[in-house]
C-alpha cells in the first residue's frame, strides 16, 4: 500500500511539476510532509540540501531519497531500495512521456500561437512556484516552532553570506564547502 501511495504521489508531482525541480519542491513538500506525513519539515529541508549538492536534477534526487526513506519505514530488508526505485520511476515517467510527445510534434507546433501563448502564460507560474518552494523552506506551513528551518541568527547569517557570494559570482562549490565547514563549527561547538 505504501509503495502504491508513493508511486501515485510522485506520478502526480511529475505530471504537475512544471518548471523543473525547484518548482516541484512545493509539490513534493505538500505530498511528503503535509499530506502523508512521511517526514518532518526539518527532514525535508535536509533532503533538499542533500539533493542540491548531489549530481543530477533535484526532483529526481529528492524522489530517490524520499522513496528510500519511506520504503525503509515499511520494515522489510530491501524495501528502501524498492521505495527509491518506485519514487524515481514515478517522477520520471511523466517527463519522459511528455518529452517524447513534444519532441515528435515540436517542429510543427513551435510557431503555433496557442502553444506560444500557453508557454508565455506558464512562465509567471513557474517563477511563483519556485518562490513558494523557497518560502516553504524558510517558513514551513504548520510546522512546530522546533521544526522551523531558519530559527536562529546563524542560519540567517549563512543564508545572507551565500546570497552575497552568489551575487559576487563566487564559485558555488566553494560556497557549499564553506557553508558546510561553518555549519560544523557553529552547530557542533556552540
Amino acid at each position: 500500500m505504501i509503495f502504491w501511495q508513493l508511486f501515485l504521489s510522485y506520478l502526480k508531482i511529475g505530471f504537475f511539476g512544471f518548471g523543473g525541480g525547484y518548482a516541484m519542491l512545493s509539490l513534493i513538500q505538500n505530498e511528503v510532509v503535509v499530506r502523508h506525513a512521511w517526514m518532518t519539515n526539518g527532514e525535508f529541508a535536509d533532503i533538499v540540501a542533500v539533493s542540491q549538492i548531489t549530481p543530477g536534477p533535484i526532483a529526481i534526487n529528492s524522489a530517490t531519497y524520499v522513496g528510500y526513506t519511506v520504503g525503509s519505514q515499511a520494515g522489510s530488508p530491501g524495501c528502501g531500495v524498492l521505495g527509491a526505485l518506485v519514487a524515481t520511476a514515478a517522477v520520471c515517467l511523466p517527463a519522459l512521456t511528455i518529452m517524447l510527445l513534444i519532441t515528435r510534434f515540436f517542429l510543427k507546433l513551435r510557431d503555433n500561437r496557442f502553444v506560444e501563448g500557453a508557454m508565455l502564460g506558464m512562465r509567471p507560474v513557474v517563477i511563483g512556484m519556485i518562490a513558494a518552494a523557497a518560502l516553504l523552506l524558510i517558513f514551513p506551513h504548520g510546522a512546530a516552532e522546533s521544526e522551523r528551518n531558519f530559527i536562529d541568527p546563524w542560519s540567517w547569517l549563512l543564508f545572507g553570506g551565500v546570497l552575497v557570494g552568489q551575487w559576487r559570482k563566487v564559485n558555488p562549490i566553494l560556497l557549499i564547502a564553506l557553508s558546510a565547514a561553518a555549519g560544523i563549527l557553529i552547530y557542533r561547538i556552540c
